[in-house]
């Protein structure tokens, strides 16, 4: 049986994986299937739930079913996006620090502690203000406040496997530092980065929308997740359907992301797998 099915195996995951799935799907063909997110229609403001629509209207008219179709676009973006620009930054700081030590590593972890006694918010919030805002400003910000999580996980795996006998083995055939760094160590240290990355998803979707919700990031009248609840903060007690909807799209991706990585560190992880 292969991995993925064995993964499958697990009931949550396998529902995890179908919810994020259709999101995926809702994310590139549903701005093609719904109206214009941007449209508006003062006359029909702040109209509840109806059959005409779904998820009722905001305080512009526009309908709030298609600009959380649209939104669900932005919100997988700023995961996958965060998700590969930390791990891209953190894979390669954490190879050399952990194959090579020393200096170079003491530098580099000394950083990495240093951004980590920052909570992930705040220190979003400081690489925010020295960028302009926009769509894509958070998703770079969450991304660059992830490498120190990556880098001092994959540092770990790498000094924990530099001194085996496969590496000396390797070594002694004439391979080069790259070529053991990429070809012998990064595959050994792929499961548990692949866990981080895949449960570090779910948290940057939730701080690119806290960044979205504070006035960071995506600008009203942007149909992303955040910028919508920041919106909504008006209308909590007239027309609570304005918050409560994008926030249960955020609360729903995350949890979804969260249950296949829940299952791939049960799966992946020794420690785990027979228990």
């Amino acid at each position: 049986m292969s991995t993925f099915r064995k993964i499958l195996r697990n009931p949550s995951a396998a529902a995890g994986l179908c919810i994020l799935l259709l999101l995926i799907v809702v994310s590139i063909a549903g701005p093609f299937l719904v109206q214009s997110p941007y449209e508006q229609n003062t006359a029909i403001k702040l109209m509840p739930p109806s059959s005409e629509h779904w998820f009722g209207t905001d305080d512009f008219g526009r309908d709030v079913f298609s600009r959380i179709v649209t939104g669900a676009h932005y919100s997988l973006l700023a995961g996958f996006i965060s998700v590969i620009l930390g791990l891209t930054g953190g894979l390669l700081l954490g190879a050399f620090a952990g194959f090579y030590g020393g200096l170079l590593d003491q530098i580099l972890m000394t950083v990495c502690d240093i951004l980590l006694a920052f909570p992930s918010v705040l220190l979003a919030m400081a690489i925010v203000m020295v960028m302009q805002p926009g769509i894509y400003t958070p998703m770079v910000a969450v991304g660059i406040s992830s490498i120190p999580v990556f880098a001092r996980l994959v540092r770990a795996q790498f000094m924990s496997l530099r001194e085996s006998c496969f590496v000396e083995a390797v070594r002694s055939a004439g391979a080069g530092d790259l070529r053991i760094i990429f070809r012998h160590l990064l595959p050994n240290s792929i499961g548990p980065i692949i866990i981080q990355a895949t449960l570090r998803i779910g948290s940057s979707i939730l701080l690119a929308a806290t960044l979205s919700f504070l006035g960071l990031g995506a600008q009203p009248p942007t149909p992303e997740w955040g910028a919508m609840l920041s919106a909504a903060r008006n209308y909590v007690w007239t027309a609570s359907y304005l918050a409560l909807i994008p926030g249960l799209a955020i609360t729903i991706t995350v949890v979804a992301v969260n249950l296949i990585g829940d299952a791939l560190r049960d799966y992946l992880d020794p420690r785990t797998r027979n228990m």
